[in-house]
């Protein structure tokens, strides 16, 4: 029997198991923490930052997503500091690559576009970087788009534990990091790929697309993949 621990959300008291992140128990207690690179079913990379919560106690922001919740911690999730820091970290990932939504195929169908949205964020502060990326379209039916990706690591994540495949992985350090296929072999060549495209689906942006389609076209389904995921932990 699973023990259980009370967490306090934003002033409510809630009741938890010992294990859950802070972001498992406030999502049960119905309070919305934005995120990017969470997605229900996967591990948790803590990766985007766009988690970030206050903690009663601590002179420092903690990803709620990989943070586990202990018995009496206080936890805030609204805040004004908590909002500034999610902005800053949004017009950071907007400033590293080229995200022009008016001629992407997820233009209206991406999570980072509905992000900004959601957190005022109508300009960048921060000059852009504007790098050189390439587009890899060497599969017969996926697209790789570098410019639009936010290192979000879920196609890594989902081909490693749901599909078994381990396609994809990160190369580089920091600001030169790159989303690598088959240690930095083009895609269409990779020999360990099923073409499942359980990458592509669950993908936030424009950066793993199916080909074939204009812009704001592309919607992503991740139901089939939730339900392996729930499949897979309903395992004995």
């Amino acid at each position: 029997m699973s023990q259980k621990i009370s967490v306090r959300i934003d002033g409510q008291l809630c009741t938890a198991e010992a294990g859950q992140t802070i972001y498992q128990v406030a999502q049960a207690a119905g309070r919305h923490i934005p995120a990017l690179c969470h997605m229900e079913g996967l591990s948790s990379a803590g990766s985007c930052r766009l988690c970030l919560v206050q903690v009663e106690g601590l002179g420092r922001l903690l990803p709620a997503c990989t943070t586990p919740a202990r018995d009496g911690m206080a936890v805030t999730t609204q805040s004004e500091t908590l909002a500034h820091n999610r902005r800053m970290a949004l017009e950071l990932l907007f400033s590293e690559r080229n995200h022009i939504c008016a001629v992407c195929v997820s233009n209206g169908h991406c999570e980072l576009q509905a992000l900004a949205c959601e957190l005022g964020v109508t300009s960048v502060r921060f000059p852009y970087n504007y790098p050189r990326l390439p587009v890899d379209a060497s599969h017969p039916r996926f697209v790789l788009d570098h410019n639009r990706c936010v290192l979000c690591t879920r196609c890594v994540r989902v081909c490693d534990e749901i599909e078994g495949a381990h396609v994809w992985d990160i190369a580089g350090r920091g600001i030169a990091s790159m989303l690598v296929c088959e240690l930095d072999r083009p895609w269409g060549e990779a020999e360990s790929c099923t073409g499942c495209g359980k990458c592509v689906q669950v993908c936030p942006t424009g950066a793993l697309v199916e080909k074939g389609r204009a812009v704001e076209e592309m919607t992503k389904r991740r139901g089939p993949v939730l339900h392996l995921a729930e499949r897979k932990e309903a395992r004995p």
